[in-house]
């Protein structure tokens, strides 16, 4: 099997758990966009038991809860798509209203030139807050 997020983190690490992984995406224009990866090669969220889909959007909320703290966004987007990668993953996206797609999706029809002017939180508390908020949870 050749899928990119069986072998590769897909990002900065921030958090790793015994099922899943949160990781920063260097997405120029998007400071703070995370993924939310689930360590085995899982294709849907309905391929997961009720245990682990429910743990799986805990760490998803979670991340977005510490992204709304330290970054203070207009918007967060979240999103499971796959289409290009069938592993399954959410995507965390702090959203600007200068960012180059806003009010657009990410992926839809870029809006303005540049990128935003925000900087993106600092790895290391991230990683922090998402340890101290996901400790108990494996």
């Amino acid at each position: 099997m050749n899928c990119e997020l069986c072998t590769t983190p897909g990002g900065t690490v921030l958090w790793q758990g015994r099922r899943c992984r949160v990781v920063q995406v260097e997405e120029p224009g998007y400071p703070g966009f995370c993924r939310v990866i689930w360590n085995t090669h899982v294709r849907e969220m309905s391929d997961l038991g009720a245990a682990d889909r429910e743990h799986c959007m805990h760490v998803v909320f979670t991340a977005e809860r510490i992204l709304r703290a330290a970054m203070h966004p207009d918007k967060i987007n979240i999103a499971s798509l796959g289409n290009m990668v069938a592993h399954l993953h959410w995507h965390i996206i702090p959203r600007f209203g200068d960012d180059p797609h806003f009010p657009q999706p990410i992926w839809g029809v870029r809006q303005r030139p540049g990128i935003t002017a925000r900087h993106g939180a600092d790895p290391a508390e991230l990683g922090l807050a998402l340890a101290a908020e996901l400790k108990t949870t494996g």
